[in-house]
C-alpha cells in the first residue's frame, strides 16, 4: 500500500521550502519527433483552441506540415497518478521488464507524470526512455522492523529514522516517504511507528535536504502527530479530524486519499478480524466515513490531488476509477482538477504554454458533463509523441 523543472520555466514554490525539487524533464524527442495540431476544448479553462505540436514542445502558432491529429475533442493536460509505485509488486520488488510494463499500463491510460510514493527499486532508468511517464520518486517507504509489509519498506528503528531520511531523500527527486501508522500487534490496533519528537526531528532533516515529506496515515493518532510536525503530504489520511484538517489546510500539506485502495478496508477488516478483533472495528469505522472525511478536507481548502496506490497488489492504469470516485466526493471539476492541472502544478509541471512540455491527454467527450470518459483517452502526446490512439 502501500522534481525538476525545465531550463527557462523557473522553480515553484514548495510550502516555503528554499530549496524546490523540480520534476525530471527527461530526454528531448528523437529529431523525428511529430509535428502535430490539436483542435478542441483546452480544460481547465474551456476556450476552444488550436494547439500545435513541434520538437516535443507545445507551440501556439501554427507549424508547417503538422498533422491534425484531433478536431472538437477535450484536451487535458496530461494526468498524474501522485500515489504510485512503479517496481513494486505484492511480494516486493520487480524486475525491470515488470516495473516497464507497469509504468505503460499507467501511460496508456492516460497518466504521464507518476509520483512514486516508495519503491524497493532504483527506476531512474525511466527518465532515459522518452515513451515512458515523467517519475518523481520518494526513495524507498520507510518503516519499522515488523511494522509494514515485508520486502518494501528500509526498516529502522526510531533512533536511525534521521539517517535514514538523509539516505532516502538522495535516493529520491525530493520526497521521502514514511509508513506513518500500521497494525502494532502488541495492542491489536493501528499505532503510530514513530514518537513525534523523532519524526518532527526527521521532517525537519528532509527539508534541509531540500525534500519534503509525505506518510502513509490510516488511523487517526499518526495524521495527528505527523502533521503537527510538519509533514507536507498525508496520504491516505482517513484518521483525520476537524482541528488536523483546519492546521493542514493552513499549512498547504497536501493530501493524496486513494480512494481506490480505501475501498479495501472493508477486506482489511475480515483479514483482521479473528486476530485483531479492535482493528477490523477500528478498520470499517474509518471506511464509513472516508468521504465525509476527505470532503471535509476538501471543502476546508485542503489542497487533495489523485493517487491510486497503484503497485503492490493494486493494478495500474486506474487513474480513472480514481477520478470518478474523487468526482462523488467533490464533482468532475474537483477530481479533474487533482488528476490534471492542480497536481501538475503542485509538482512543478509546467502548464499548458508555448514551449512548455507537449503531455496531452485527449477525449471525445466532455470529462466534466461525462466524468468517465476518462477512463478511455482517444489520445494520448507524451514529450510531443503519440503513444496511444
Amino acid at each position: 500500500m502501500s522534481g525538476h523543472a525545465p531550463p527557462g520555466l523557473g522553480e515553484p514554490e514548495f510550502f516555503g521550502h528554499s530549496h524546490a525539487p523540480a520534476v525530471p524533464s527527461g530526454p528531448p524527442g528523437p529529431p523525428e519527433a511529430e509535428r502535430l495540431h490539436l483542435n478542441g476544448v483546452l480544460l481547465p479553462g474551456g476556450e476552444q483552441v488550436d494547439l500545435w505540436v513541434a520538437d516535443g514542445v507545445i507551440r501556439t502558432e501554427p507549424v508547417a506540415d503538422a498533422v491534425t491529429v484531433c478536431s472538437d475533442a477535450w484536451i487535458l493536460p496530461g494526468l498524474v497518478d501522485a500515489h504510485c509505485h512503479v517496481g513494486l509488486g505484492a511480494d516486493g520488488a520487480v524486475p525491470a521488464d515488470v516495473a516497464e510494463a507497469q509504468a505503460r499500463t499507467d501511460r496508456d491510460a492516460g497518466t504521464l507524470l507518476i509520483r512514486d510514493a516508495g519503491s524497493p527499486v532504483d527506476t531512474h532508468w525511466i527518465d532515459a526512455r522518452p515513451d515512458l511517464p515523467r517519475i518523481i520518486r520518494a526513495g524507498r517507504h520507510i518503516a519499522r522492523p515488523k511494522r509494514y509489509i515485508r520486502n518494501y519498506a528500509a526498516e529502522v528503528e526510531p533512533d536511525e529514522l534521521i539517517e535514514e531520511v538523509a539516505r532516502q531523500a538522495l535516493r529520491g527527486d525530493g520526497w521521502v516517504k514514511l509508513v506513518g501508522d500500521w497494525i502494532d500487534r502488541s495492542t491489536g490496533d493501528l499505532a503510530p511507528l514513530w514518537p513525534a519528537d523523532v519524526a518532527a526531528a526527521a521532517i525537519a532533516r528532509a527539508h534541509d535536504l531540500g525534500a519534503r515529506v509525505t506518510a502513509h496515515c490510516f488511523g487517526e493518532e499518526s495524521v495527528h502527530e505527523l502533521v503537527r510536525a510538519g509533514i507536507d503530504g498525508i496520504e491516505h489520511g482517513t484518521g483525520l479530524d476537524d482541528a488536523t484538517i483546519a492546521l493542514m489546510a493552513q499549512r498547504g500539506v497536501a493530501l493524496v486519499p486513494t480512494l481506490v485502495n480505501l475501498e479495501n478496508f472493508p477486506a482489511f477488516a475480515d483479514a483482521g478480524e479473528a486476530k485483531f478483533p479492535r482493528y477490523a472495528a477500528h478498520m470499517r469505522a474509518l471506511y464509513d466515513r472516508r468521504l465525509a472525511t476527505i470532503g471535509a478536507a476538501g471543502d476546508a481548502g485542503v489542497p487533495v490531488y489523485a493517487g491510486t496506490d497503484a503497485g503492490g497488489t493494486i493494478s495500474h492504469g486506474v487513474l480513472g476509477t480514481e477520478i470518478g470516485l474523487l468526482a462523488g466526493v467533490g464533482g468532475p471539476e474537483f477530481a479533474l482538477g487533482a488528476a490534471s492541472w492542480g497536481s501538475r502544478a503542485w509538482l512543478g509541471a509546467p502548464p499548458v504554454a508555448d514551449g512548455a512540455w507537449a503531455d496531452l491527454v485527449v477525449y471525445a467527450a466532455d470529462p466534466r458533463l461525462e466524468v468517465g470518459v476518462v477512463r478511455h483517452p482517444e489520445l494520448v502526446i507524451l514529450r510531443g509523441r503519440v503513444v496511444t490512439r
